[in-house]
């Protein structure tokens, strides 16, 4: 019976399907071109006996459809019998119900009603759950400064003309805005008025780094879908951003700093000269932070802990203790923070103390230019880039053949870091 010919139906495999084309203007109004059915049978008979309840259905949608029926058979459409299996009965019954629905209209949201206060608040709020305290300082005072000049206006009805006026007034800033009790809290209007006392203004580097924290809170509006478009992203930034480098202390002023011995941060100053550490993890390092690695000694291992987090992933890593350090680490306490109260804002204060007391005001002369006398050692002895890298916990460490060693290797040895350290030698 396999080879038995049944009208509008043949064998594929084991299956009998059934096809049989409309006409041309029925298949128009139905939007299909023919009737294709799978029989559920490999039996001829039945398939023969199928066939014929198909057939039936199909002649009945073409007349129907010829005489200009108001609704054609729910069978028609869905392709679907008493012998179907259930899941392609409900398929069926879904296409047919989406091939003869209204057109879907999607609920448009509300425009949102927060202000650019409201809306400044919950970003600051969640800000400052994901930032180390110093990066939340710099965007609250950013976000402060827009929301101070717009904050009663509706977030949505932020323009263009919003982001250029505040990017006019915020180049009119005084970089000592902030610094004293006088000029903290002001609004940014107030702000701009007691800088016209003065000549100086803030840089191009400043005036980006405000702006960029702004658009990343209006961007954070967006995603939370209380804004369309970021409204300022059309607005040039216009300012020229003129970047300082770092200075590196020369040997001379190497030994005047360390020359006074400083009560407050001379050994903090001494530990980062000889580690490459950045001020806030000195500053952190807990007495369980040192480790001793056998024959090579005592290291540091930077790492988060309950004072400090680290600035990125690669800022965690193994650093040798300089042998200079030792009696110095000593003296420190045996247990808990070895700078117990030292912030990384005291530091800073009391090394341009320091700094303004010897004379050195050269610019770019800061307590971070520490770390770039290690780094500057280590280069001057001719250790390669990504070995310095490895030690100081830069992130985009390179070889000469630019493999990226944060993604390829596994770093230097504890023995290579250790020859690396003990090259370094304080001047005299």
């Amino acid at each position: 019976m396999s080879s038995a010919k049944i009208r509008y139906a043949y064998l594929k495999g084991q299956t009998w399907l059934y096809r049989r084309n409309y006409p041309k203007e029925v298949a128009a109004l139905l939007g299909q071109q023919a009737l294709k059915q799978s029989l559920k049978t490999s039996d001829a008979k039945v398939a023969r006996q199928r066939a014929t309840e198909v057939n039936t259905r199909y002649e009945n949608t073409v007349e129907q459809a010829l005489s200009g029926a108001q609704s054609l058979p729910k069978v028609a459409v869905g392709n679907v019998d008493d012998w179907s299996t259930p899941s392609e009965v409900a398929l069926a019954r879904l296409r047919a119900t989406l091939r003869h629905s209204e057109p879907v209209r999607y609920q448009v949201k509300a425009q949102s009603l927060l202000t650019v206060e409201q809306a400044a608040q919950q970003y600051l709020v969640l800000r400052q759950k994901e930032l180390r305290p110093s990066g939340f300082k710099s965007v609250r005072y950013s976000v402060d400064l827009f929301r101070s000049m717009y904050g009663g206006q509706k977030l949505v009805e932020l323009a263009r003309e919003e982001g250029r006026g505040f990017l006019s007034l915020i180049a009119q800033l005084s970089p000592n805005v902030g610094k004293s009790e006088r000029t903290r809290g002001l609004s940014l209007a107030e702000a701009v008025d007691w800088s016209k006392s003065g000549a100086v203004r803030i840089t191009g580097r400043t005036q980006r780094r405000i702006w960029s924290q702004v658009n990343h809170w209006l961007d954070w509006c967006v995603y939370e879908g209380e804004l369309q478009a970021n409204p300022f992203t059309s607005v040039r930034f216009e300012a020229k951003v003129r970047y300082q480098p770092y200075a590196v202390p020369s040997d001379k002023e190497a030994r005047q700093l360390l020359g006074l011995n400083d009560p407050e941060i001379g050994k903090v100053l001494l530990m980062c000269l000889l580690s490459g550490m950045r001020s806030g993890e000195a500053a952190g390092v807990l007495r369980e932070d040192l480790v001793t690695k056998g024959n090579l000694g005592h290291f540091f291992h930077v790492r988060p802990n309950r004072l400090r987090l680290l600035k990125t992933d690669t800022a965690e890593r193994m650093v040798p203790v300089h042998a200079a350090l030792d009696p110095v680490l000593s003296s420190l306490p045996a247990s808990g923070p070895l700078f117990p109260g030292l912030t990384v804002n005291d530091i800073t204060k009391r090394f341009a103390t320091i700094r303004q007391a010897l004379g050195l005001e050269r610019p770019g002369l800061v307590f971070h230019s520490t770390r770039k006398w290690f780094i500057t050692q280590c280069e001057r002895t001719g250790v390669p880039e990504h070995f310095t890298a490895s030690i100081v916990g830069h992130k985009s460490a390179r070889s000469e053949n630019g493999i990226t060693y944060s993604i390829y290797s596994a770093g230097i040895s504890d023995e290579q870091k250790r020859d690396i350290v003990d090259q370094i030698r304080l001047p005299t």
